[in-house]
């Protein structure tokens, strides 16, 4: 009983030791841990962001990452938001793009202030229908360029879910509006018992691709100031969308 007792703390000791460090809050929009993109491609990504959030106010960051290390998808990308504190304090508009390579798996983590523009169900899109693709095909740089174009295009409110599927399933286009508008009814009931507590506890779902799970947000003015993140705080509506490829 005792050996079993000393087998189990250090097999908790190891997993512990083993997930993945949240880095501090970096002084860029693109964030490459695993070192796949080239410096031309990093600087261009960094150039659309930039010019997005001086035009919007809305902050879109990237992370790459090797691997979760073992850790779970949902809980690092919460953790990670809530170290970062992405967006604007009181308006909570910041998107946060996460890639794991050795899992092949991508998280968008949505701040509740965009939820309305970028739903679950356009967050998934995005994932499937333009991450995907060119990441099945060793794009790692195209892939994240052309999510994160998406990705603005949905907080602009032009981006269609679906979109890029043609005819192939005609059936699906319905199923989205229905998607999206059952997403909406959750998030204001969300919205409405978040300010019935006063706060509370983040929410969190069992995950999947159409995800839940949020994480904190904030920042004093947006943007980067200091070498980082300005400050702030806030909660997130527990929007977003994960998959893999």
């Amino acid at each position: 009983m005792k050996w079993s007792a000393a087998t189990a703390v250090v097999a908790t000791a190891i997993t512990i030791a083993a997930a993945l460090e949240i880095p501090a809050s970096p002084s860029a929009r693109v964030n490459d841990y695993a070192g796949v993109l080239d410096a031309a491609s990093r600087g261009r990504i960094e150039l659309v962001l930039e010019a997005y959030e001086r035009e919007s106010t809305d902050q879109v960051v990237v992370a790459v990452f090797r691997s979760l290390g073992g850790d779970d998808l949902n809980d690092f990308t919460n953790r990670l938001f809530e170290r970062w504190k992405l967006g604007q304090k009181g308006r909570n508009n910041g998107v946060l793009l996460a890639i794991f390579l050795d899992e092949r798996r991508a998280r968008i983590e949505v701040g509740y202030g965009l939820e309305a523009k970028l739903t679950d169900a356009v967050a998934s899109d995005i994932l499937a229908e333009t991450l995907a693709p060119r990441f099945r095909q060793g794009d790692y740089a195209g892939g994240i360029e052309a999510a994160s174009r998406a990705i603005i295009s949905a907080t602009r409110g032009e981006y269609t879910a679906n979109s890029r599927r043609g005819g192939r399933r005609p059936w699906l286009p319905l199923a989205y509006v229905v998607l999206i508008l059952i997403t909406g009814l959750l998030s204001a009931a969300r919205s409405a018992a978040f300010r019935g507590r006063g706060g509370g506890r983040r929410f969190r779902s069992p995950g999947g691709f159409y995800g839940g799970g949020g994480g904190f947000l904030g920042g004093s003015g947006g943007g980067f100031s200091g070498g980082g993140f300005s400050g702030g705080g806030g909660f997130s509506g527990g929007g977003g969308a994960s998959g893999g490829w």
